[in-house]
């Protein structure tokens, strides 16, 4: 294994650590605020490692939440892309006819548009809800969900094993969950690891933009929204969230490319 993928490796082990304890590990409460200490540089004041902000609150507590809640919302977004578009694809390779030419064409119509255009006009029509967001951001990608799916299960119901199993009476359901669906994990796994840092930056992108979490919760995009006020006197309100989602977008991308090239067999 490469040099540079263990690296990522050690970083995407060491978010997820951050992501499943921020709360614990964050040394101060990222809500409290101190007013005589705020734009406080890291290392400047003793205590507060990565400096305060804005309000005096510890930049270190903020980012270990902003990341926990960024990841949180990435994570069951993901899961929800991949749960629609593999559902989706199930059922456009099952029945083929109008239902295939349905989800394909609507499939086809959602990448013609960007999404975070769609997003926008959501949000801004709806309104920004915990609820809505993470829904939101969950049905961005499923097409390609879809598509991969789809032609995966094709395939393999032309393989030994799904036509054995079908001719013996096995329910076409079982057939899918049992024996196609293990055999095409692979491919969605990697799916999956390239769609995730995708589905970060989008949320990143309209926390930005004041559309997604609002405070008083916190996110790194929010948290590079709030510090663009300050970039000029306080750097580091903006650099360092960012840093973080750029260092976790490129190693989760990394790894997928590596996974991909592990999987496919084309590319051995």
């Amino acid at each position: 294994m490469p040099t540079s993928i263990w690296l990522c490796s050690a970083w995407v082990a060491a978010v997820v650590v951050v992501g499943a304890t921020a709360q614990g590990i964050a040394p101060y409460d990222y809500l409290q605020q101190a007013p005589l200490s705020r734009f406080a540089a890291p290392g400047s004041l003793p205590g507060h490692l990565l400096g305060t902000d804005y309000l005096g609150r510890d930049l270190l507590s903020n980012i270990l939440v902003a990341t926990q809640t960024t990841l949180m919302i990435a994570l069951v977004g993901s899961v929800i892309c991949a749960l629609i578009g593999t559902s989706l694809g199930f059922l456009a390779a099952h029945f083929g006819g109008w239902v295939d030419n349905v989800i394909m064409g609507f499939a086809d119509a959602m990448a013609s548009v960007p999404f975070i255009i769609f997003a926008l006009g959501v949000l801004a029509f709806f309104g920004s809800s915990p609820l809505l967001f993470v829904f939101l951001v969950g049905v961005a990608s499923w097409e390609r969900y879809a598509r991969l799916t789809r032609g995966l299960v094709l395939g393999a119901n032309q393989e030994g094993y799904a036509e054995a199993a079908r001719i013996v009476g096995v329910p076409s359901l079982r057939i899918y969950l049992r024996h196609v669906l293990p055999n095409i994990a692979g491919p969605l796994i990697v799916q999956l690891t390239v769609n995730f840092p995708e589905i970060i930056l989008l949320e990143s992108g309209l926390s930005f933009l004041g559309l997604g979490i609002q405070p008083p919760a916190t996110s790194l995009g929010l948290m590079v929204a709030d510090g663009r006020n300050y970039i000029a006197i306080a750097w580091w309100l903006t650099a360092l969230p960012g840093l973080i989602i750029v260092l976790t977008t490129l190693s989760i991308s990394l790894l997928g490319d590596y996974l991909r090239d592990r999987f496919d067999a084309r590319l051995r």
